[in-house]
């Protein structure tokens, strides 16, 4: 990148942020506590106490996280012209000379290009400080150019957001920056590439249900306003006070529309992680490969066994695995649509040194644990996950210990059959390897819609069925207490299903279960996941997708291991008539060699009448 190209350097990032009136602030305006003298509040203007987040300037935004001297600006000559000659009480032009004279910048967005931890970035950030940062039409042509640029070099783009809205002064050509913005943003996104955008105090109108809806991920900083109507109009909507977080980023991370909440200390280093992990170049190595997997033994007879360990109140969640298995993790929340459930994890994970988004159903521990059923919101939430790792081209690992999708009227209503429907077909063609790991109780399609997988690997002492052994006595016995008896009927331990053939790789467990020793348990997950990702990985997608599907399409068919197993069974079956067979025809005479049996012959023999004699 040649500096020459663009038009103005941004000195080194300063130790102290420049305020102004923020200089002689010794108290906080939020809680009141003591900002005098206080590090976190010079360098970064958030309060120590209640860690309230002041508005600060694009150019300090930008100088906490680019990189020293790194950042270049790109088309700062771009300035307002009063398109409509609007005049109210003060003219537009007034009014936007004065806000160039009060804050230095020539309109209410910076773009540039910039280092962030040695990663070169296409960075934008509006200044609520110039006239609210509202976007007007140079506001959108700055963003548009600066999309289009990150496209040109392909780069990553981060959006830095604080703006009120359109700007009114430019009437409809503002509103139609919304539009220009919003197809230059989809067309970035399509080109996988990474878009991530930074909602802070305020983000509302049209600039919120634009072009910063649209990144990939969607941080925000606490306690900020955040929504599509200005808050004086939802309470006028309302018709009331609201509740004390509407319209706030917490607000909206509990219903879902964003991925995580992050303070602006820690701004710098999660966008470092973030394009590292989603512009990783690294691929996952071993070695030496395994030879033949150890054999595992498991009884038949103790599939009651088998249900209770993995219902066990100890036994390790895929939170436990993830935080042994894995040396970073983001968690990504929410489905972007109504709300983000908590049974249910997504995130960007580092294994083994490659990337991998993880995708893990998460029951808890004991009476304060989730119960791990999965609502529509947590089926939603996977697909995101899902199609973040198609884009990066990123490996995906889903970690199943489910009781199965959530059977309650408003999961119904909210859609609960098409989500876990979107999620068997996602998985069925992502085009990167996907490997399931059962952990525990692999309960109906509530699991199966996590293990359209690759390869499907199975702790010794987890489960997978069709239907809980409770509800399967009730429902043929009329008498859950038979569950003990019929959950050996229904073939649900690891090694019944692995002789199906549903499940391809049984992983060993401690003895006693995992519970016994989660570390244990976990560095064997670890490593039978590596070896399953280094073997898949080299495939090309089109193949990878292919024998995907022709693995499930012979689940079931008699050319499968399922007519292995009706083979088996009509074998013994026609054995066993033949050896009976065999045994009455000993009791028999045999009449065409002349052989008399020894012994009485059977009565209906005897009583047998000669043939009649022929007459002449």
């Amino acid at each position: 990148m040649m500096k020459g190209f663009f038009d103005k350097i941004v000195p080194r990032r300063p130790e102290r942020l420049e305020h102004g009136a923020f200089d002689r602030m010794n108290t906080c305006l939020y809680c009141g506590g003591n900002l005098a003298s206080d590090e976190m509040f010079e360098r970064y203007r958030v309060c120590p106490a209640c860690r309230y987040h002041y508005q600060i300037s694009a150019y300090d935004r930008i100088a906490l996280i680019a990189d020293n001297e790194s950042f270049i600006e790109t088309n700062r000559s771009l300035a307002s012209l009063d398109p409509l000659s609007f005049s109210g009480e003060t003219s537009y032009k007034k009014r936007v000379f004065e806000a160039q004279k009060r804050t230095g910048l020539p309109e209410a967005v910076v773009t540039g290009v910039c280092q962030i931890e040695g990663t070169w970035t296409v960075i934008v950030v509006l200044d609520f400080s110039f006239l609210g940062g509202g976007m007007g039409c140079v506001v959108g042509e700055k963003v548009t150019l600066a999309f289009e640029h990150a496209l040109k070099k392909r780069l990553p783009l981060v959006a830095i957001v604080s703006s009120g809205g359109a700007r009114v002064q430019e009437g409809v050509l503002a509103l139609m920056q919304m539009a220009k913005t919003a197809a230059a943003a989809k067309q970035f996104i399509d080109t996988n590439l990474p878009f991530i955008s930074v909602l802070t105090n305020p983000t509302t109108g049209e600039v919120y249900s634009s072009f910063a809806n649209l990144a990939d991920i969607i941080v925000a900083e606490p306690k900020a306003l955040i929504g599509f109507a200005p808050m004086r109009l939802v309470t006028e909507t309302e018709g009331g006070t609201l509740p004390s977080e509407a319209h706030t980023s917490e607000s909206h991370l509990k219903h879902g529309m964003i991925d995580l909440i992050v303070e602006r200390p820690r701004l710098r280093e999660l966008l470092a992680v973030l394009l590292d992990q989603l512009l990783s170049q690294y691929r996952i190595t071993i070695k030496r490969r395994f030879g033949p997997y150890p054999p595992i033994s498991t009884h038949r007879e103790s599939a009651w066994k088998s249900v209770q360990l993995a219902r066990h109140e100890d036994r390790p969640t895929s939170l436990d695995y993830i935080g042994r298995i894995c040396s970073s993790f983001i968690e990504l929340h929410g489905d972007r649509c109504y709300g983000d459930d908590e049974s249910v994890v997504c995130g960007l994970a580092d294994i083994g040194g490659g990337t991998v988004v993880v995708i893990a159903q998460e029951r808890g521990h004991g009476d304060q644990g989730k119960k791990g059923w999965i609502y529509p919101e947590g089926f939603r939430k996977a697909q995101r996950a899902m199609r973040l790792a198609a884009k990066f081209m990123l490996p995906v690992v889903t970690f199943i210990d489910t009781p199965g999708a959530y059977p309650g009227l408003n999961a119904e209503e909210r859609g609960i059959g098409n989500a876990i429907a979107q999620c068997l077909a996602h998985m069925s063609d992502l085009p990167t390897p996907v490997v399931a790991v059962i952990i525990g109780e692999g309960g109906s399609d509530g699991a199966l819609a996590f293990g359209v997988a690759d390869r499907i690997l199975m702790l010794e002492n987890a489960i997978f069925s069709v239907i809980p052994p409770e509800r399967a006595a009730s429902l043929l016995y009329r008498d859950s207490s038979k569950a003990e008896e019929i959950a050996t009927a229904l073939k649900l331990t690891a090694k019944d299903c692995s002789d199906l053939g549903v499940v391809d790789v049984i992983v060993p467990e401690p003895k006693g279960g995992a519970h016994v020793s989660p570390d244990e348990a976990a560095r064997q997950v670890k490593k039978y996941i590596l070896n399953e990702l280094v073997q898949l990985q080299g495939t090309f997608w089109g193949r990878l997708t292919k024998n995907r599907y022709d693995k499930y399409r012979g689940i079931g068919r008699y050319n499968s291991r399922l007519s292995v197993a009706f083979s088996k069974e009509r074998s013994q079956l026609y054995e066993y008539i033949s050896q009976k067979v065999e045994e009455l025809k000993e009791r028999l005479p045999s009449r065409s060699r002349g052989v008399e049996e020894e012994g009485p012959l059977p009565k209906e023999i005897e009583k047998e009448e000669e043939p009649p004699a022929a007459v002449e």
